[in-house]
């Protein structure tokens, strides 16, 4: 896998469904692989947070890696 997710380079495959800034969210829409396994994802969300809460609704698994200045975790389902 990648040392970092660039979801720059993969912009033109999600959605922009949040962002704050510190936080942003994305729904993926072409099979962008995950950071952490390598399978498509259905939402990724990155923060610069030291600590994060939020829910997991519709997530089957959950991934999550760690960039140096940010935390990215991936969702299936």
């Amino acid at each position: 896998m990648a040392d970092r997710f660039d979801q720059h380079a993969v912009r033109h495959r999600m959605k922009l469904l949040r962002d704050g800034g510190d936080v942003t969210l994305y729904e993926n829409r072409d099979g962008v692989p995950c950071p952490a396994c390598g399978d498509p994802f259905a939402r990724v969300l990155l923060t610069e947070r030291h600590s994060h809460s939020f829910g997991l609704a519709d997530a089957e698994r959950l991934c999550v890696t760690r960039d140096n200045d940010r935390l990215v975790v991936c969702t299936h389902g």
